[in-house]
């Protein structure tokens, strides 16, 4: 369950290098719409749909995604920062060289998704749908997630750096150095029997005894 420190490789971070950019000036989001060198500042694409759109070198600042439809888009070498919504669609979505700094979103659907070479840093993520998503150089620091759902997804490479993790949801999961030992918070309602492939401290390892007790049948008991 604890593998040695000399085992895990590090995930690499993004080396995001943005142009000088445009600004967004169009409106509204399209489908299938491609967008490079743009900054998005201050706009709000709450209900817009922009599914298979492609992004990149792009830079979205204090934009609000509340129901926005960005299934199977591609958001490459861009930086996010304090984006806020509830139920933005990124299922199936790409995401690569990627930073997304004190974003405050609830219900993110990026089930299915890619993610590689991807910074979460700050802010809050409330219900995060991971399910069957593909992580690859991931790393989570100084953020909170509620509930995240990795249910049937693949980390390879996720760090969680000073990371709060409440209830998160590991079943069927597949990890390969994964680095949970910094985690300033780990809670695991489920799938904690899928953490082989991981690595975390002693202490974390007493704190998810029960839910591992739990997981293959243990009875813990007094001696009487």
């Amino acid at each position: 369950m604890v593998r040695s420190k000399q085992v895990v490789k590090a995930a690499r971070r993004p080396q995001v290098r943005l142009p000088e950019l445009v600004a967004f000036a169009d409106g509204e989001l399209a489908p299938d719409g491609d967008y490079d060198g743009l900054g998005f500042r201050d706009t709000d694409f709450a209900g817009q749909d922009a599914g298979g759109a492609r992004f990149m070198d792009c830079a979205l600042t204090d934009c609000a995604l509340d129901e926005t439809a960005l299934r199977h888009a591609r958001v490459l070498d861009c930086v996010l920062t304090g984006v806020r919504g509830v139920g933005t669609d990124l299922a199936e979505a790409s995401l690569r060289d990627v930073e997304l700094v004190e974003a405050r979103l609830g219900g993110v659907q990026l089930h299915g998704a890619v993610l590689e070479r991807v910074l979460v840093r700050g802010g809050k993520i409330d219900y995060l749908n991971l399910r069957k998503a593909r992580l690859k150089d991931v790393v989570f620091e100084d953020c909170v997630l509620v509930e995240p759902d990795f249910g049937d997804a693949r980390l390879e490479r996720v760090a969680f750096v000073g990371c709060v993790l409440k209830a998160a949801d590991l079943t069927a999961a597949t990890l390969v150095d994964v680095d949970l030992r910094r985690a300033a918070e780990l809670d695991i309602t489920r799938g904690v029997d899928r953490l082989s492939g991981a690595v975390i401290t002693h202490p974390q390892l007493l704190g998810l005894a029960p839910a591992l007790a739990s997981a293959i049948g243990l009875r813990v008991t007094s001696t009487d």
